[in-house]
């Protein structure tokens, strides 16, 4: 009978523990969920204030009318069309580029043998831990040099290759079992026929997390296309936020959140659609490493 009050009890004890830990994580998600969500709401709502609203204090959280003109206006301040048109083809050429070549030279050093691979892929580590900061001034009187300065090869060439996009897939490709490629050869198929029809497959996952982050990195780019563009017909919309404040005499946050939300909306469209895939690939990822 004392054995089986004291298991009794001790059930009690980690059903009372489990409900605790469960309480703490909501709570802590509920916080955490408030501190991303936030200025993402209060961007959104200035969006859709007057400008009196939007310097009213105390602070007023709904506008009493949504001013949907506002999105209408700051379109039309400047080319935003010309500036969505450089940001598309800017974060499209580049996300794909480093993909593939991230995807080629990742499964070479998983899958192929070749002398000093791994001193190779050690000097490709190495670039990981260069801020990229550092590298500008190289780049751009290289750019100027070869006469590459405000032009689209100039904004995307020096930025197609991506450490962190080569050295996730290379990990990946190495985990995968070593009989699909084996029974691949005896098909006679050759490297590129084996990455494209057997690895990238059953990759999907961290390829869709590869090519999100990379879209999304790339969308919100600033310092770049501000150093290699020097005119307006070249200027991606980051840049094109700023210029909003500068034609304006005081600064009207309406309308400057208004940009900031035509900027963000495709990202958070794209996310909506390929969630499901991000967090796979991200999951995927914690379970390898």
């Amino acid at each position: 009978m004392a054995i089986a009050s004291d298991s009794t009890a001790s059930q009690h004890v980690g059903t009372k523990h489990r409900v605790w830990s469960s309480i703490v994580l909501h709570l802590l998600v509920i916080v955490a969920a408030i501190l991303i969500g936030y200025p993402f709401f209060y961007m959104v709502s200035t969006s859709l204030k007057t400008l009196s609203e939007a310097y009213s204090v105390p602070m007023v959280v709904f506008p009493a009318k949504p001013q949907w003109q506002n999105y209408a206006e700051v379109w039309n301040m400047l080319p935003f069309a010309r500036f969505t048109l450089n940001s598309g083809i800017y974060t499209v050429s580049i996300t794909l580029g480093e993909f593939f070549m991230g995807l080629t030279a990742g499964y070479a050093f998983a899958r192929l043998r070749f002398p000093k691979k791994d001193a190779l892929f050690f000097l490709v580590l190495l670039t990981l831990m260069i801020p990229s900061q550092i590298t500008l001034i190289p780049n751009f009187i290289l750019l100027h040099k070869l006469g590459w300065v405000n032009t689209y090869q100039g904004l995307i060439v020096p930025q197609l290759s991506s450490a962190f996009t080569l050295f996730m897939l290379r990990e990946h490709f190495m985990s995968l079992p070593d009989e699909l490629f084996d029974a691949a050869k005896i098909d006679g198929a050759g490297y590129f026929r084996q990455m494209w029809q057997v690895a990238l497959p059953i990759s999907k996952p961290i390829v869709s997390a590869l090519l999100l982050l990379a879209f999304v990195a790339h969308w919100n780019e600033y310092l770049w296309p501000l150093i290699v563009t020097n005119s307006k017909n070249m200027r991606t919309l980051p840049i094109g936020i700023q210029g909003i404040r500068a034609m304006l005499e005081i600064p009207e946050w309406q309308l400057i959140m208004a940009g900031a939300t035509i900027v963000i909306f495709p990202l958070v469209a794209i996310f909506l659609v390929a969630q499901k895939q991000f967090i796979e690939g991200a999951v995927q990822g914690a379970l390898k490493g």
